[in-house]
């Protein structure tokens, strides 16, 4: 602040960097900061982007759009290697929350970003963002917090499960009839899009683990730390693809990503008290609801040819829920469920 009231411009990029970076390591040392740390991380390095955005575009004529998709395959292939087919037999042990979980996601959150999306006054790409992150389904974080939230945590990872595979069919659909207004949309096309960055990897990585859980720890081990390179490598592709009309729209399209994401726990929330589910149930239909898949809605925007605009609300949705989920998530551990 006072290099920007001193003139002092040039500095404010390498400075905020910095500062991130000191943060980031400095929360390492305390057991309740540790999980802001690579949200620290994650600010630093789209500040960076910020700063310099010629560095993260292209390289010799190579733009680094083109190793998003590779990327959530890859991060896909790791989800599906922490998975099991024991994980989709939930909806037998528990039909009315998953089918509460499931419907509850789809619903709310698709209709929220459609009315943020109208009354937002942004470009009709930008805006088109904020509903296809509202289409896409709830990612692995989501188990992360709700196992901090004390939450119900096989309950969490069959609603992923099944809103994952889902999301070739429900997400085109809702987008053409939600978004159609904002941009074209080819349903289509999305649908094929989206099964090859989900459903054949993390179908590769089913297969995997049935053949060799347990057997390939250097894998096991690398895969959460390559998952977390590609999603910050996306954000900052995205983030210097998109830095004109980030700047220029920046707060306001953070405030309404922020309220996209706390609506979504508060309604999911209720939407599950409303059918007399237990708390645990309750905390995780919220986390469910409110956290989505940031990474595979930016691998779409690519797709889409859309990556410096309809690819914004996502760039920002995914370190926001990170932030808001853990705060959430340390709130309600320190509150045991009564039931």
């Amino acid at each position: 602040m006072l290099m920007v009231i001193t003139g002092n411009t040039v500095l404010v990029g390498p400075a905020l960097i910095v500062s991130f970076l000191l943060v980031a390591v400095a929360f390492r040392g305390y057991d309740h900061l540790k999980g802001f740390s690579y949200t620290m991380f994650i600010l630093a390095a789209v500040t960076t982007a910020l700063s310099y955005p010629h560095y993260f575009v292209e390289y010799n004529g190579f733009k680094f759009t083109g190793l998003i998709t590779p990327l959530i395959q890859l991060i896909m292939f790791g989800m599906g290697t922490s998975m099991s087919f024991e994980d989709f037999a939930g909806v037998v042990k528990m039909p009315k929350g998953v089918f509460i979980g499931v419907t509850s996601h789809f619903l709310i959150m698709p209709l929220l970003g459609f009315v943020l999306a109208n009354i937002s006054g942004l470009e009709p790409e930008i805006a088109a963002g904020i509903i296809l992150i509202g289409c896409s389904p709830n990612g692995m974080a989501s188990n992360v917090i709700s196992y901090l939230a004390k939450a119900n945590l096989a309950l969490s990872i069959t609603i992923t499960a099944i809103s994952t595979s889902l999301a070739p069919f429900i997400t085109p659909l809702l987008m053409k009839l939600l978004a159609g207004a904002f941009v074209e949309i080819n349903a289509l096309n999305m649908m094929w899009d989206i099964a090859k960055m989900v459903i054949l990897p993390i179908g590769a990585g089913l297969l995997f683990n049935k053949l060799f859980s347990g057997k390939v720890k250097w894998l096991d081990e690398a895969m959460p730390l390559v998952s977390m390179f590609g999603i910050a490598f996306s954000i900052v592709v995205i983030t210097a693809a998109g830095r004109d009309s980030l700047i220029k729209i920046g707060p306001l399209l953070l405030l309404l990503v922020l309220i996209h994401n706390l609506c979504g726990y508060l309604l999911g929330y209720w939407s599950a008290r409303m059918f007399k589910m237990n708390e645990r149930d309750c905390r995780t239909v919220a986390i469910e609801v409110g956290m989505q898949n940031g990474g595979l809605a930016s691998g779409i925007a690519k797709e889409m040819g859309k990556i410096a605009t309809i690819g914004l609300a996502p760039a920002i949705f995914g370190p926001l829920m990170n932030v808001t989920g853990s705060i959430l998530a340390s709130w309600w551990h320190r509150k045991t469920p009564e039931n």
